[in-house]
């Protein structure tokens, strides 16, 4: 399905110097126009869906629990009592998907009817008849993703996503601004458009992709997001579609001490009952578990060697391989120019400031992570409240980079799981400038509103901790080495 995958995000700017070789686009860039002053026309993945470095296994061929005795057999993991719990949940979702059909697509005037009048006209599905999807939650490092990507791969069902739940929601944004863009108002009717509720007609463009979805890292951060949840899921349930996620937070936790909560609570009910809940708690981290020794080629702690001298040797290396030479980048991302200062080929050298102090996102992180095979990330801080912003993008850019397995050089002062301290960097727990948000808002220091997650830097603290397991597994060979499957 090449339509689910490509996603035009960027158009040709400028025409007065000599085009890019094509020998100096990366291969796993396909369909990548170019033009010139250096830039680029980026096609990438609409989905950031994730190739695990493991054999692909034929569809329908193999249960869940025979493939990972399997594996366990071939001593390519170790078995988890713990995991073969979450094997057997699987095991019985992989029977009932194989009896399921999906609803078939809807007819156009079926969707502008359900478009005008909120869905009202559509038939909805009997949800009752659908197979219930699965959440799995526990701490990092336990084997949830790893499960679920099984399961994946060999789920007999050709419209099927694995996404990363930040990339997902980074999309139907972008779905729904070209929606309402598309939207004609009927000036005989009035002044006033008429109410249009483009969720319905972006979850059946969904669903037409794919009806079972895996969501890696289901987690809710952004009030945006928290705040069309309810309505999106709502319809790609009654469209049919089957959900398994992984978390880091069971569903009653999620989105906790979030602004206006009360308007999110509501989809965890229905999360509930769309989706059996299971938790993979064994308090093993096999991330960290991978981990060699105290000291890594690609982590340097200043104080412990020439960091940047170290640094500058690697990206020497690595350069002599790209056939490119060493310059400047732009990347034009959703109508934006992104510039790097130095780059060579698949190589990108940056500070921690280039990367998380200017305001990207994830749409930007993924557009490095399709066009850059190892990013450099010098001068890394040790975060804290006063620095959340900075934070949130570092943990959305680490996840980003983990998912696509996009390698990471990095310098700093502090070890990897020493980069977070949960308070202003001075003792301080309030910074000043929360303060001022609260004086504005008319919200008390102790009060409860004061306890809300933008003010405490409680979600930080808690993602922080599956950065540091990544940032943990991304350190040894068998990560570096993932990459060249990927592709």
């Amino acid at each position: 399905m090449p339509q689910q995958y490509l996603h035009h995000i960027g158009r040709c700017l400028l025409a007065t110097a000599a085009p890019i070789r094509a020998s100096l686009i990366p291969t796993r860039l396909k369909n990548v126009g170019c033009c010139e002053n250096g830039f680029l026309l980026v096609v990438v993945k609409r989905w950031s869906s994730t190739v695990s470095s493991r054999a692909p296994i034929r569809q329908g061929t193999a249960t869940p629990s025979e493939v990972y005795s399997e594996k366990v057999r071939d001593k390519a993991i170790s078995e988890d009592a713990h995991q073969l719990k979450i094997i057997e949940a699987l095991d019985s979702l992989y029977k009932d998907i194989g009896h399921y059909s999906p609803p078939p697509k809807q007819t156009a005037m079926t969707k502008m009817f359900k478009g005008f009048f909120g869905g009202t006209s559509a038939q909805k599905v009997d949800t009752s008849r659908m197979p219930k999807g699965l959440y799995i939650h526990g701490a990092v490092g336990g084997g949830k993703t790893y499960c679920m990507d099984l399961f994946h791969d060999i789920a007999p069902v050709r419209r099927k996503l694995r996404v990363h739940f930040h990339s997902f929601m980074s999309d139907v944004h972008a779905r729904i601004h070209k929606v309402k863009q598309q939207t004609v108002h009927d000036a005989s009717l009035g002044t006033k458009p008429r109410v249009y509720d483009p969720i319905p007609p972006v979850a059946d463009e969904i669903t037409e992709d794919a009806w079972l979805i895996c969501f890696d890292e289901f987690q809710v951060t952004d009030i945006a997001d928290a705040m069309i949840l309810k309505r999106l899921f709502t319809e790609l349930f009654n469209n049919g579609v089957v959900v398994v996620a992984t978390s880091n937070r069971p569903p009653d936790d999620l989105y906790k001490n979030g602004l206006q909560r009360s308007n999110f609570i509501p989809f965890i009910q229905i999360l509930k009952d769309r989706c059996n809940i299971i938790s993979l708690d064994s308090g093993i981290d096999y991330r960290q578990r991978r981990l060699p020794g105290s000291k890594s080629s690609i982590y340097f702690i200043k104080s412990e060697c020439d960091a940047d001298a170290e640094m500058n040797k690697i990206f020497k290396f690595l350069s002599s391989k790209e056939n490119d030479t060493v310059r400047p980048k732009t990347l034009t991302i959703l109508g934006r120019n992104v510039t790097f200062e130095k780059t060579c080929g698949q190589v990108v050298d940056c500070t921690f400031e280039e990367l998380c102090d200017r305001p990207l996102g994830a749409s930007d992180y993924l557009t490095m992570a399709q066009f850059f095979h190892t990013v450099f990330i010098r001068n890394l801080p040790q975060l804290n409240l006063k620095m959340k912003s900075q934070a949130r993008r570092f943990i959305t850019m680490i996840d980003t980079f983990y998912d696509n397995r996009v390698r990471v050089v990095i310098s700093s002062e502090f070890a990897h799981n020493q980069i977070f301290r949960p308070d202003n960097g001075d003792g301080e727990l309030t910074p000043d400038d929360h303060r001022m948000l609260m004086d504005d808002l008319g919200i008390k220091m102790n009060s409860t509103e004061a306890k809300t997650s933008i003010f405490t830097g409680e979600e930080e603290l808690f993602a922080f901790e599956r950065t540091i397991s990544r940032l943990s597994e991304m350190q040894t060979k068998e990560y570096w080495d993932s990459w060249d499957k990927h592709r």
